[in-house]
């Protein structure tokens, strides 16, 4: 398991400096002067086009100006933002606990449904219950988190009055009420999530049944807590592990608009904050957090492939 875990870091390395560069690129892709852009536009006075020309050294050659950032980012140094002139790097430090709350307490809500709601259905695959239950998967696949946001808040803070429709408290303050605020947009992010997986569960699970190595252990006596759980649920989630990898690039990604909505202060809100005002360097430390969470959890696939088929870990 060794060999595997250093074998995809030495993977993730170049990765992660392919994906550095077409991060710092960002800056090549604004239209015109991105000095000028980012200062204001046309109109903008020279000596604000200036000083965003040296604060990110844009007099400097290309190369040079990526070895520099690189070299900041190394040091977990990512500059300050045009704006707010705070540094970026506290300002992650401060967002990327809540975004990783958020998204902690999505799979906490996804993966038990799933995995109720694919091995209800791969069990009895063709039933009733397992038509009606793919229904239900579909339909949360065909609906955007943030018509399920609207929904939820409508109904649950709007009508009902039982929970509060935006804000965020911090979890060490009181978790209770971190809880009660969280639980609507965790809810959003986690019912297509629960979808998806569901689905291959139940796909994997239908298929494995019918493998000639669990009918044996039927017939060894075995019981359906040891048939399904020990030998088939293992052995059908690969593809489900797969996909609960990718989802964690949906989460981030739909977090933008989920934490808009609830007024929570992650990393999405600071995105989306720093697309609107033309905040470079903010746009820049954000998606690299992003990448890296990608290939953390790339790393967690491969070493639960690694775990659920032991040919893996000698591949």
């Amino acid at each position: 398991m060794l060999g595997l875990v250093v074998r995809r870091l030495l993977v993730a390395i170049p990765m992660l400096l392919i994906t550095s560069v077409l991060i710092f690129g960002l800056v090549v892709l604004i239209p015109g002067d991105a000095a000028v852009t980012l200062a204001g536009g046309p109109d903008a006075p020279p000596g604000a086009v200036e000083e965003v020309r040296e604060e990110l050294q844009l007099d400097e050659p290309l190369p040079a100006q990526y070895l520099d950032w690189l070299g900041g980012v190394v040091r977990l140094d990512f500059g300050d933002s045009l704006y707010s002139h705070e540094p970026i790097t506290d300002e992650l430090a401060e967002r990327l606990p809540v975004t990783l709350g958020l998204a902690a307490l999505v799979f906490g809500l996804a993966v038990p449904v799933a995995l109720l709601v694919g091995v209800a259905g791969g069990l009895r695959p063709g039933s009733l219950l397992d038509r009606a239950l793919m229904v239900g998967s579909g339909a949360f696949l065909a609906v955007p988190p943030f018509w399920i946001a609207l929904v939820l808040v409508t109904l649950f803070a709007v009508r009902l009055g039982w929970l509060p429709p935006f804000g965020y408290v911090e979890l060490r303050a009181d978790p209770g009420e971190w809880f009660r605020r969280m639980i609507m947009p965790a809810a959003a992010l986690a019912l297509g999530m629960a979808a998806v997986l569901a689905r291959q569960v139940r796909g994997g699970l239908a298929d494995v049944m019918q493998a000639p190595y669990i009918r044996t252990a039927w017939a060894k006596g075995g019981s359906t807590r040891q048939v399904v759980v020990g030998h088939a649920l293992k052995g059908s989630a690969m593809p489900a592990v797969t996909v609960l990898g990718l989802q964690v690039g949906v989460v981030l990604g739909s977090s933008v608009i989920i934490e808009r909505i609830f007024t929570i202060p992650g990393l999405g809100t600071y995105l989306l904050e720093a697309v609107n005002a033309q905040d470079l360097p903010v746009v820049q430390g954000v998606a690299l957090v992003f990448v890296v969470i990608h290939v953390v959890t790339s790393l967690l696939v491969d070493i639960a492939y690694g775990w659920l088929n032991p040919k893996v870990r000698a591949a």
